[in-house]
């Protein structure tokens, strides 16, 4: 039996699969992620527990087929990182790096990707060769897969839909530097920066009045009818259908997965999507199916397993 290490790197956990060949998924654990000294020890301590683990399994070297990783910076196929801030990284060359470090090859991709070929694979995108996953937390991230393989882009920056531009009158910042970016809007930040806004221009009853805004709130807000909730929630959804529409456009998905904290709410999340997507939409890609990742957490080393699979040329 052949196995590999499917490696979703956090900006404060590393979390890890050892996967037999097949896909079944045999172990899983967390490694701290060290992101001091320009996180100098991420590669080294993830390559100490990989090694732990292959021995403490009593598995031969020779049997592992390779390490796949998702990371949270644009990767191109070359497994250089020139920038990640919550690693701690600025120019890395990751892939060589650790290949050096365990003797074994590496493959790396976005996070976002990697969830989104684990989805295809082990989740609710399975069976579709095309799929666009989104994933709604602190930032909006996206992966796309077209004919069955991550769509990566001449600077590994492709489906980063969370940096479409979507306003012409924001004057605020976007963590990436621009102005009017789908993030500010959609994101778990995103909504929590367009609630308070909406509450600081009128004195509207409102829940949100009476603790901590958040996303979560805000969507609690709306399974209870809180109309500010509803207006806030409006906005956000419509300015991600839309960015979804024009995805959807140049993609031409089969399937658009749903993913991160905010997915968390449920049908509701779903509701607005085909609420404001479908007048948004080009017409071949109007009857788009939405639906909620279901790896959760997971997904992010079994689209890591799947990338080396694939690059090892393996199926599963």
């Amino acid at each position: 039996m052949k196995y590999c290490f499917g490696v979703d790197v956090g900006g404060t956990t590393m979390k890890v699969g050892f996967f037999r060949a097949d896909g079944n998924l045999e172990e899983k654990w967390e490694i701290k992620t060290r992101t001091e000294n320009e996180g100098a020890a991420i590669l080294p301590d993830l390559t100490a527990s990989l090694e732990q683990k292959r021995s403490d399994l009593g598995i031969d070297q020779n049997d592992i087929i390779g390490i796949g990783m998702g990371i949270p910076a644009p990767v191109k196929r070359d497994g250089i990182i020139r920038m990640t801030p919550n690693l701690g990284w600025n120019y890395k060359e990751a892939k060589k790096e650790l290949e050096e470090l365990t003797g074994l090859p590496v493959f790396i991709t976005n996070d976002a990707n990697a969830a989104a070929l684990g989805e295809m694979w082990k989740g609710a995108g399975a069976g579709h060769a095309n799929l666009l996953m989104i994933t709604l937390g602190t930032g909006v991230g996206g992966g796309a897969i077209v004919d069955g393989h991550i769509l990566t882009g001449a600077h590994g920056a492709a489906a980063e839909i969370g940096h479409m531009h979507m306003s012409e009158d924001e004057t605020d910042f976007c963590g990436c530097g621009n102005h009017g970016c789908l993030e500010q809007y959609s994101s778990a930040t995103g909504m929590v920066r367009v609630a308070k806004k909406l509450l600081a221009a009128s004195d509207e009853a409102s829940s949100l009045r009476d603790g901590e805004v958040t996303a979560k709130s805000i969507l609690d807000g709306v399974k209870a009818g809180d109309a500010l909730c509803c207006k806030s929630a409006d906005i956000s959804f419509r300015y991600l259908a839309s960015a979804i529409a024009s995805a959807a456009a140049l993609l031409d998905p089969e399937i658009c997965v749903v993913g991160g904290g905010v997915s968390k709410a449920g049908q509701v999340v779903l509701d607005y999507l085909g609420k404001y997507y479908r007048d948004r939409a080009f017409q071949p890609d109007k009857d788009l199916e939405f639906t909620l990742a279901t790896l959760g957490n997971d997904a992010g080393i079994y689209g890591a397993a799947k990338l080396i699979l694939d690059e090892m040329g393996i199926e599963a």
